[in-house]
């Protein structure tokens, strides 16, 4: 008989992880809280490492058909509006790595994952029921759902995200979440870092000719910074504004509406460019499914310290549940659907144990995950930085943008 795996999360990380164990041929049962499947209108870049992953698993064509591919990354001075640095991307990126370097809108890149998973496939989705208890006796697991139902199967995978239920039977209860005791350590909480996100996307063909973009470009700024990309496969431009403030009081229900109004008067010492730009978008109305202007306050956690911090026993983590990070490398995505890859590695295993499989799948992911979150904290010190760091951050980038842009040890991946 087959093995069966449990996955609490159908976001990203989720399906890819259900779509991975069903390629190491395990039978999958998914669980997503929310009552359809669906991604807020929110960009995605995806490096080779994660496009390389999609590749693998014959994914090629459907990313074609969706994502849009920049030909290069441009770094500006959010002051003055000069060039600062250029990476370039698109064939340069294919030829070095193996695959492209993609922005898609998160929606595409769920739904190209939803639709594997459902064509090629056995997998049972069960949505509106959230995972939200697990326990383990006689080398099985047993999980929990908000509907009252108590499921068996041979391991259990949460990919439940930033506030991960799973996460927290595993490693320790959440003084933030519902239930849990007020009296434990904050240090097991997500970190606020005191960043918030500004999000928009809006039709380019609503943009003046000047604005609309096929290239990836990053400003920054004093306690700030910008980046915006096409999308779906260049129709749509990403913008994604983040200032440092105090994050609302609600952190678990963190996308929320946003004032345009404060977005632009944080941005009132920055060059017109990036002014006109921002009004730019918000004179459009955006696209059409939601807000404008999204805000999300910005948390992440400490680097993975260990493989036990990802797998223990028949249960293990993957994605934000394990290892959220701000997007200063831009690759929460990226990361994630690795952490799919390996875990299909893992569960193919069958001379293992179970928890050896798992075992197996947090070693690979753990030192690798943490470097990248390490990174990403990095970035976002000098993305905002001020002074003389920021002074010598510019010379650095004005005579080695390319070799301090270019990341092989992270593109190449495993």
């Amino acid at each position: 008989m087959k093995k069966q795996l449990l996955v609490a999360g159908g976001g990203i990380g989720g399906l890819a992880a259900a779509l991975g164990a069903a390629r190491a041929g395990w039978d999958v049962r998914l669980y997503e809280r929310a009552a359809a499947f669906s991604e807020i209108g929110a960009g995605v870049q995806l490096g080779p490492n994660g496009v390389r992953c999609l590749q693998a698993w014959g994914l090629q064509q459907p990313l074609q058909s969706v994502a849009a591919f920049p030909g290069r990354l441009q770094v500006r001075s959010a002051d003055s509006g000069k060039e600062l640095a250029v990476l370039p991307l698109g064939p340069t990126a294919l030829q070095r790595y193996g695959a492209a370097y993609a922005t898609l809108h998160r929606a595409d890149l769920h739904g190209l994952l939803l639709a594997a998973l459902t064509r090629d496939t056995g997998t049972q989705l069960h949505l509106a029921q959230t995972v939200e208890r697990f326990a383990e006796a006689d080398g099985r697991v047993t999980v929990h759902t908000s509907r009252a139902r108590a499921v068996t199967g041979d391991a259990l995978i949460g990919a439940d995200g930033l506030w991960s239920r799973t996460r927290t039977g595993l490693l320790g209860a959440d003084p933030r979440l519902p239930g849990t005791d007020p009296r434990l350590p904050e240090a097991v909480a997500p970190r606020v870092t005191g960043h918030l996100a500004y999000r928009a996307l809006v039709p380019q063909s609503a943009l003046p000719d000047a604005l609309r973009t096929g290239q990836i470009t990053v400003w920054l700024g004093p306690q700030l910074h910008a980046v915006h990309y096409p999308v779906r496969r260049g129709e749509l431009q990403n913008l994604v504004v983040i200032v440092q403030g105090p994050a609302p009081q609600d952190l678990v229900r963190w996308d929320q509406a946003a004032n345009a109004a404060d977005l632009e008067q944080a941005l009132r010492r920055t060059c017109p460019a990036l002014q006109d730009l921002v009004r730019s978008v918000s004179a459009t109305g955006g696209a059409s499914d939601g807000p404008l202007w999204r805000l999300w306050p910005l948390c992440d956690r400490p680097p993975v310290p260990a493989a036990d911090a990802m797998a223990r026993g028949l249960v293990g983590l993957l994605g934000d549940a394990a290892h959220p990070m701000c997007p200063y490398l831009a690759q929460g995505a990226g990361m994630a659907i690795e952490d799919a890859a390996a875990l299909e590695r893992a569960l193919a295993q069958a001379h293992l144990a179970v928890p050896l499989r798992l075992r197996r799948y947090a070693l690979e992911r753990w030192q690798r995950n943490a470097r990248v979150q390490a990174r990403s904290t990095r970035n976002g010190r000098i993305f905002h930085a001020t002074g003389a760091l920021r002074w010598a951050r510019d010379l650095a980038l004005r005579l080695l943008g390319q070799r301090l842009l270019d990341m092989p040890w992270l593109y190449r991946g495993r």
